[in-house]
């Protein structure tokens, strides 16, 4: 049997995965949150009567919960298709709906208004004629900047080269750089290895 407030009493005062913290208030992140608040009136998880509104492929649907179906997670939550017209889905919500708390039947409503305003959004964004975006193929772009000379590190190895270049006769230079001919290594005196 479920027992809401023992639910809400662990949730509130242990640990929820779905909450979380800020330094005003909490959130929930629970796919059947009506609010997106953590709080007692609005956790699906302690509440035995809960209902919300989620949207699949364009389409709203209107998901019950009720404390006959709590033997079977899997059949928990009843799933109505709502009407595409606005109009009459908050019609069916208000039928649904019209034994659960007024609280939520009214952001049930909220939410569909919700939802119905950024599909409305979402098919204006896709009439909309855009410039497409095209992207150069990496392989391309790195051959082109090695031709100009810009290459990784390609500015950084000229700029070495030419202040080699220009120590060179003052003997302030890197051999190794520049891959000039080095003097034979001489032997210590205690005949150890090279000495640098």
């Amino acid at each position: 049997m479920q027992h809401d407030e023992v639910i809400w009493q662990l949730i509130a005062h242990k640990h929820c995965s779905f909450r979380v913290k800020t330094q005003t208030q909490d959130f929930c992140r629970n796919a059947n949150n009506v609010t997106g608040l953590c709080n007692r009136s609005s956790c699906p998880l302690a509440n035995s009567r809960y209902a919300t509104i989620r949207e699949h492929r364009g389409r709203c649907y209107l998901y019950i919960k009720t404390i006959e179906r709590a033997h079977t997670p899997k059949h928990l939550w009843e799933k109505i298709r709502l009407k595409k017209n606005y109009a009459q889905a908050l019609a069916q919500i208000s039928e649904h709906l019209a034994y659960f708390p007024k609280f939520l039947v009214h952001k049930n409503k909220q939410r569909l208004t919700k939802i119905t305003q950024y599909l409305i959004r979402m098919r204006k964004l896709q009439l909309r004629v855009r410039p497409k975006i095209l992207t150069v193929p990496a392989e391309e772009g790195e051959a082109a900047q090695e031709a100009r000379g810009q290459g990784r590190g390609g500015r950084a190895a000229g700029q070495v080269d030419r202040e080699g270049a220009a120590r060179a006769p003052a003997g302030r230079h890197l051999r190794r750089h520049l891959q000039l001919p080095q003097p034979p290594v001489q032997q210590g005196a205690q005949g150890r290895g090279p000495h640098r």
